[in-house]
């Protein structure tokens, strides 16, 4: 790439290559030259004239003359970015030197260098004390919520200070000063993050096993264990006992399992398992529960037309909620299509009646890539549009049956390349209309629009007549799903409170009892209050008497003992001695455990206080991973904190 940086060098290079150069980001610079640059590769050339289909072989134009700020922002059209161009911007004041940054331009060609602020370094059992510093500072914020007796956590956010008790929530919201002790208990976000997107609850859990199995892994390797041989052992002991969770965890049996279950993971809140209960009631097993705020005190469940899809957003800039990351539409228009989107000219109608309607635009098409995907991302992060893009779910024949399936749930014209119908022609009568649409990274949940309720029930009728009439195994399963997804609906949970921290607290509640529901209709359920874990601690022996390494057996122990922290928690929270309580606990039978809430040695599964098993199983395997990671870690390197600016001394004569 060369960059240029007067008129002159600009039109030799025109008169010499016919071609003229491509205009950077900013026409001026401070100083009032014209910067231009020429590129081997595609650029991003961002511009501020409106989209518009250009001619197939002119030149680019001149940049248009500054408009009136009082007009509405113009569409932006993306082909590639440019560091120079980013450097030529008016905000750096053209190219200049700036702290440790040095810019060299030569007659050979281009150098440019950025030097890395200092490090810090903490080796062997230095780096390993400061990782468990923070690991235990988090952990124990976190594990204050463990169990029915367990209590709340003040955060002190933007605001109004937020109540929580949700594990995920409070590790993503503590960030230590010490950058080291920062990175221990980012370790512990980690587990927390990764269990909660895997099973949707069991953070704490999670949280509270990986802090054990850390602080007895690092005294192991600080007493001169191989930590790759204690983690081999880890990792093998942490396999056989999930094959032994698997064996005994049992199928969710009707209705009062399920409220067990969403009772136990809202904090014991009878009223949010109820509803849960309800909800699944209502759209079955295959049906989808989304949660809203609501506009009164009451909370209340309503039953929407909807559907819930396989595929999540193509490019995390499409996120509208960073918190969640997730995009939320209301009343959007929807485009669908078995059709390659990678030209921005095919689009380019669309994109400008909708922004002209003020309508959000959900685009589903086999792929969308290339210079469409960077138009659309780019004017999406300027505020121009508010569009997403995920593919179409399926494949071959079954992804056409689907498209037209969503079609006639949003009341859009499905544009099918077989049939002619191109996406390049398609106007905005022809797009869908959602009410609703949440997409997530790994899925999209469309809320139809009340007008689509005829054509959906026909076709749902349509469906079943080809489910009766169809003799394949495989066949009658994919149309029975799409009959439970077009059918099922959307169980639609308005949350209403007092105040908005009572709201934001109850809705993270019904999110984990939500979760932990599809979790137990997933793998089953096995008993709640530690009690599975510190059951599966006997079965540790069986599976270190085939490891034959010394150090690997030491591994098996670690998670023998580790595994019995979340049931002494648990007690501990409610005031209880929590190796009594563990003791006790081992010697009786699998569904036997201990009752915070009650104060009582029962059967926990008759009792109602049970868990997910995949829960269990992702709060295991997480803590496990986590765990191994930091055994063999031998060094952290982090920024070194920059020294305080000495405060500024008063003034004399002035009394403070």
């Amino acid at each position: 790439m060369e960059v240029f940086y007067n008129m002159d060098q600009e039109k030799e290079l025109e008169e010499s290559s016919g071609t003229s150069p491509v205009r950077a980001l900013s026409p001026k610079s401070n100083t009032g030259r014209t910067h231009s640059l020429r590129a081997s590769a595609p650029l991003l050339l961002i511009h501020t004239s409106r989209i518009a289909k250009p001619p197939p072989s002119s030149p680019a134009p001149p940049p248009a003359p500054p408009q009136n700020p009082s007009q509405a922002p113009e569409m932006a059209s993306a082909n590639a970015i440019s560091t120079a161009s980013i450097l030529c911007s008016p905000k750096q004041g053209g190219l200049r030197r700036k702290g440790n940054q040095k810019v060299n331009f030569g007659q050979s060609g281009r150098r440019f260098a950025v030097r890395a602020s200092a490090k810090e370094i903490a080796f062997d059992q230095k780096s390993r004390a400061a990782l468990q510093a923070g690991i235990d500072k988090l952990a124990d914020a976190v594990g204050l919520t463990l169990g029915p007796r367990g209590r709340n956590v003040v955060l002190d956010e933007f605001g109004s200070p937020k109540v929580v008790n949700d594990g995920v929530t409070i590790a993503r919201a503590i960030e230590l000063p010490d950058a080291m002790e920062n990175a221990g208990a980012a370790l512990i976000r980690e587990v927390a993050s990764k269990t909660n997107d895997s099973a949707g609850d069991g953070t704490t859990t999670a949280s509270v096993l990986a802090r054990e199995i850390i602080k007895l892994g690092l005294l192991s390797v600080t007493s001169g264990a191989n930590p790759v041989s204690v983690k081999r052992g880890i990792d093998k002991t942490v396999q056989g006992l999930i094959q032994e969770l698997e064996k005994r965890a049992r199928p969710v049996e009707g209705r009062d399992d399920i409220k067990a279950v969403a009772t136990i993971s809202a904090g014991n809140d009878e009223l949010i398992g109820t509803m849960i209960a309800d909800a699944i009631d209502r759209v079955g097993p295959d049906g989808v529960l989304s949660i809203e705020s609501s506009s009164s005190f009451e909370t209340t469940v309503d039953v929407e037309e909807g559907m819930e899809i396989d595929r999540g957003y193509i490019s995390p800039q499409f996120v509208t909620n960073p918190e969640k990351l997730i995009v939320e539409f209301e009343n959007a228009r929807v485009l669908v299509t078995d059709q390659k989107i990678s030209a921005i000219k095919d689009i380019i109608p669309l994109l400008e009646k909708t922004t002209q309607l003020r309508a959000p635009l959900l685009i589903i098409a086999e792929d969308v890539t290339g210079e469409a995907l960077a138009t659309l991302v780019v004017n999406k992060l300027r505020g121009i549009i508010n569009v997403a893009a995920i593919k179409a779910p399926g494949f071959g024949e079954r992804r056409k049956a689907i498209l037209q399936d969503i079609a006639i749930l949003t009341g859009a014209e499905y544009q099918a390349s077989d049939l002619g119908l191109l996406v390049e022609n398609t106007s905005v009568e022809q797009l869908g209309i959602a009410r609703k649409v949440t997409i997530s990274k790994d899925s999209t949940t469309i809320i139809a629009d009340a007008a689509s309720k005829d054509e959906l029930q026909a076709r749902i009728a349509q469906l079943k007549k080809e489910l009766s009439e169809t003799d394949s195994v495989y066949d009658t399963e994919k149309l029975a799903e799409r009959i439970a997804k077009l059918s099922g609906g959307v169980a639609v949970i308005k949350v209403g409170a007092a105040t908005e921290t009572e709201l934001e607290d109850r809705k993270l509640r019904i999110e984990d009892a939500k979760n932990a529901t599809f979790a137990a209709i997933e793998e089953g359920i096995v008993p709640g209050g530690g009690a599975a874990f510190v059951h599966l601690s006997a079965c540790v022996p069986a599976i270190k008497d085939k490891l034959e390494d010394a150090d690997e057996k030491l591994g098996a122990d670690i998670i023998q003992k580790a595994l019995v922290a979340p049931a002494s928690l648990i007690a501990q929270n409610a005031g209880i001695e929590g190796e009594v309580v563990v003791e006790k606990v081992k010697a009786r039978e699998w569904e036997i455990g201990y009752n915070a809430m009650t104060d009582k040695y029962e059967n926990l599964v008759e009792a109602g206080v049970i868990d997910p098993a995949k829960v269990t199983r992702c709060a295991l395997q997480n803590s496990a991973s986590v765990a191994g990671m930091v055994l063999t870690t031998q060094a952290i390197v982090v920024e070194k904190a920059k020294p305080k600016a000495p405060a500024a001394a008063s003034p004399q004569g002035l009394t403070v």
